[in-house]
């Protein structure tokens, strides 16, 4: 597992990545070619993998992501440390907090 902030990183086997997943479309990379697993509202800053790689939506009731890195690639924010991240997929997860009736995602 990996953390940066409030973005958790876990490798997933390649045999339990959905067949759907696989073959969807990935999300859009950004203005500077990145790949924004979590964008700080206040700041503007990123949670972002640079290199080559897809991130796909899944279905999931959560909503998360799966990222799929065929070379391996980085995590970088402008606030943190790189992460080096082998290649494979991975689940991508927001951190949440619990609000009383509710839970939310937590912001930068």
């Amino acid at each position: 597992m990996f953390r940066q902030g409030d973005v958790l990183v876990v490798p997933v086997a390649k045999d339990a990545v959905p067949r759907s997943a696989e073959e969807a479309p990935g999300e859009p990379r950004d203005a500077r070619g990145r790949l924004v697993l979590a964008l700080g509202e206040v700041t503007g800053h990123a949670h972002a993998v640079v290199g080559p790689g897809r991130l796909v939506r899944d279905q999931g009731p959560l909503g998360s992501f799966l990222l799929h890195l065929p070379d391996g690639g980085r995590v970088v924010h402008e606030e943190h440390a790189a992460i080096a991240l082998p290649k494979g997929w991975y689940r991508v997860v927001r951190q949440r907090e619990y609000v009383p009736g509710s839970v939310r995602v937590v912001a930068d």
